[in-house]
């Protein structure tokens, strides 16, 4: 197949045979095209090295092809430093968009007041993922705000009042209950938690309360006086960890409700001259790569960032084509190491 100049879509569909509105779909991968017709309009254009103009294509639909990842972390003194956890999800995120041909923009969220005029009405992006451990309080209004704007968005984790096919999340019940029939298994039943344990963390909340629970349902309860409150940061646990022992309260295990919380009550205890885990078992939540490498190694609850970040995209495009969506459970898995 010889072609003298840059290929057109009239020139796919002279060699293909079909109409060049036929093209634009089925280049689109619309649904209103077959299967068979989709596959011979796609290889004559690989054959004529054919390149869609996104700008021009934008311009006829109105559509941007980005999609915004909108990012809100509990505050830091670093403001340099990302939640590792973060960056696993960023990562995933970015390739699921890039497969289906979009950008991202990422940005950090904090000020705004009107994320849809920001993003749909700007349009600078189709449709909006939400991401984050920041105060779920705090932004539970413009998640009200958006619902009533009809914009399109997905949500990870907390789920939105009212509309749970908008979020995707990990079992973060079930994720505690692994960390305790963990600890059970090991006969360490004298157990800490590190973490918010209230509804300003809903997915926080969930692990203490799958956590507690199980240990309920075998006839053990656990005392508030061991509960410490935490963001989601080594230096929190850190300190959250050494209030505890300050106050000589005893425990020989301890949940934290992320990695990074157990890595800083990992080192409040080795300083403490409490030897984890003869003394003192410890399981994380997130098996962010740093979670292999800490001394002694890190056990904790993995969620699967990679399923997250198509599942997001992918329920957030369905949203954009005006598709129904569900809500989206990933469950977790127990990862054994040396703590």
């Amino acid at each position: 197949m010889k072609h003298k100049g840059k290929a057109t879509s009239f020139d796919i569909a002279h060699y293909a045979g079909v109409s060049q509105s036929t093209v634009s779909r089925a280049l689109r991968n619309s649904p209103l095209v077959n299967e068979e017709t989709r596959r011979k309009v796609h290889e004559v254009a690989a054959k004529l090295n054919y390149k869609v103009d996104k700008n021009a294509s934008n311009l006829r639909t109105q559509q941007s092809s980005t999609l915004a990842l909108l990012l809100f972390e509990d505050p830091t003194t670093d403001e340099s430093q990302i939640n590792p956890f973060f960056l696993s999800m960023l990562g995933s995120i970015t390739r699921a968009c890039s497969k289906e041909g979009y950008d991202l923009l990422v940005s950090f969220q904090s000020s705004s007041q009107d994320w849809r005029a920001d993003y749909e009405d700007s349009h600078r992006a189709d449709g909006i993922i939400l991401l984050g451990y920041g105060d779920y309080l705090d932004y539970q209004s413009r998640l009200q705000q958006l619902l009533e704007q009809d914009t399109k968005f997905v949500c990870w984790g907390a789920k939105v009042d009212g509309r749970p096919d908008l979020t995707v999340s990990c079992d973060n019940y079930g994720g505690g209950q692994l960390a305790a029939q963990h600890l059970i298994d090991q006969k360490r039943t004298d157990c800490a938690f590190i973490g918010d344990a209230s509804h300003h963390s809903p997915e926080f909340f969930a692990r203490y309360k799958g956590f507690k629970d199980t240990f309920q349902a075998q006839g053990i309860q656990l005392n508030e006086r061991k509960i410490a409150n935490a963001i989601s940061t080594e230096d929190s646990g850190y300190h959250a960890t050494k209030s505890l022992i300050a106050n000589n309260i005893h425990f020989n295990a301890l949940f934290a409700a992320s990695d990074l919380i157990a890595i800083g009550a990992i080192r409040a205890l080795q300083e403490a001259g409490i030897v984890v885990p003869n003394d003192v078992r410890v399981v994380g939540f997130d098996n962010i790569p740093a979670a292999s490498y800490v001394s002694p190694a890190l056990t904790t609850v993995q969620q699967n960032t990679t399923l997250a970040g198509q599942m997001l995209v992918s329920n957030l495009l369905s949203l954009i084509r005006g598709e129904t969506v569900e809500s989206t459970l990933l469950p977790p898995n127990l990862i054994i190491r040396s703590t």
